[in-house]
């Protein structure tokens, strides 16, 4: 005959389904702080674009580089036809326009030399740069035969030469061009399209007999500040760029790569080229009546922070709900084993234990490095756990373990934090690893027990 102290053993509350159910339903209640953690991060990482960018602004901003380019003024010539109403003569007016062709250089050669600087305020930091271009080529004579424009109606008296650029707040000297050996300086001038934000300079009239020759050699020199990247459009009939800078991870971006023989990139500088022909872009030497947009064929270097201290804590916190359940499993795999009773509160304790390695993490990385944060927050975590366990199962030897499988859990996740290309990879053959360990150490367990 059953005993009530009989029954209470037999409790479904005292099941081992009862207790994966209250364990499991913990997990997902602690998926509410873990997701407040979450929140916090993106609202720290915010804070460091909107900082990002107000310093970036007082600095200087990305650099687009669009020239040089010969503008040259040519009249031409309409006819307007009209009717005088009261004697109904018919009247013809010839109409003198002004319009402008902009020719584009034959040779375009430019050499940049990038220093590359970590600014920080309070406890954020960005990438700014100081950028030193050489530019030298030189135009081929003007043909304005394409629009059948004769000479007498060429303006070369007024002929200029121009850039199109942003950033001219952050040019840090005079911008002279030197062309067939007489010096001309750039002027800003006033920028009337707005569809397109960008700025212009502009030189005075250039000495008429400049292009009379064949070839017409020019150079100039032009330094920015600058942050986030830097990008150019070929507009040389041929175009040979060379860039170096002390920064060890561009992202080459735009409408061209530059050549893989001859890049090199290290820990700490990288070295790259780009020759590009006319024909690997879409757009001719020159053009008649308005200069075109060529945004489209830009291209260039961002220099940026590959995983940033916030991007790194978003990605741990994603494996929060992987710790918290492994570890709970540990734990139940114990109880089950040892047949020591572990109370839904001391699993609460111990839930509450690994959601405070995130806010740790991510408080203590703002002061420090990443990885310096997370072995402080980790080892503190791992600790406290380790001891709570002691006073849990009442004795060393599961407590040890807990406190080893907890630190290479932690040191697994950060690995595949570090990694970019490989993570997946990594994580799958962790993820099956452990599930195998999980499936050896409870074979023998009878789960059909107290069901």
């Amino acid at each position: 005959m059953e005993t009530p102290q009989d029954y209470q053993e037999t409790s479904f509350f005292q099941s081992n389904t009862a207790k994966m159910i209250m364990v499991g339903l913990l997990t997902l209640v602690l998926f509410i702080p873990l997701s407040l953690v979450t929140d916090l991060i993106q609202e720290r990482a915010l804070r460091q674009k909107e900082v990002i960018r107000e310093t970036n602004d007082k600095w200087g901003d990305s650099i687009y580089f669009y020239g040089p380019i010969l503008k040259v003024p040519y009249k031409t010539y309409s006819e307007t036809v009209s009717e005088n109403e009261k004697t109904k003569e018919i009247i013809r007016q010839k109409v003198v326009q002004t319009e402008y062709a902009y020719f584009f250089p034959n040779d375009l050669k430019n050499n940049s030399n990038v220093t590359t600087t970590l600014l920080k305020r309070s406890n954020y930091e960005s990438v700014v740069f100081t950028s030193q271009m050489k530019f030298a080529g030189n135009f081929s004579q003007p043909d304005f035969s394409k629009k059948n424009v004769s000479p007498e109606n060429i303006d070369w008296s007024k002929a200029t030469i121009v850039i199109r650029t942003t950033n001219l707040k952050s040019i840090k000297d005079a911008v002279k061009v030197n062309l067939n050996g007489k010096s001309y300086t750039f002027e800003p001038i006033y920028n009337n399209d707005k569809e397109l934000d960008i700025e212009a300079l502009e030189t005075n009239y250039i000495d008429s007999t400049a292009f009379n020759s064949k070839l017409t050699n020019f150079n100039f020199d032009i330094t920015y500040n600058g942050s986030q990247g830097i990008r150019m459009v070929p507009i040389g009939k041929t175009t040979e760029i060379s860039m170096t800078s002390n920064w060890g991870s561009p992202k080459f971006d735009g409408n061209f790569l530059p050549d893989d023989k001859t890049k090199l990139i290290t820990n700490d500088s990288f070295k790259a080229n780009w020759k590009i022909l006319h024909i690997n872009r879409a757009f001719s030497q020159e053009s008649f009546g308005k200069l075109p947009n060529l945004q489209q064929y830009a291209f260039g270097v961002d220099f940026i922070i590959p995983v940033d201290e916030y991007q790194q804590n978003e990605r741990a916190s994603k494996y929060g709900f992987l710790v918290i359940g492994l570890t709970f499993l540990i734990f139940f795999l114990i109880q089950s084993i040892s047949k020591i009773r572990i109370h839904i509160f001391q699993y609460t304790m111990i839930g509450i234990a690994l959601v405070m390695f995130y806010t740790l993490l991510i408080s203590i990385t703002e002061h420090s490095s990443f990885m310096k944060a997370y072995l402080i927050a980790g080892t503190s975590v791992v600790v406290l756990i380790t001891l709570y366990s002691i006073s849990i199962l009442k004795n060393r030897k599961f407590p040890m373990f807990i406190g080893a499988s907890l630190t290479a859990l932690y040191a697994f996740i950060y690995t595949i934090i570090q990694l970019e290309n490989y993570a997946l990879l990594v994580g799958s053959i962790g993820l099956f690893a452990i599930l195998a360990a999980v499936m050896y150490f409870s074979r023998k367990i009878d789960w059909g027990k107290n069901l």
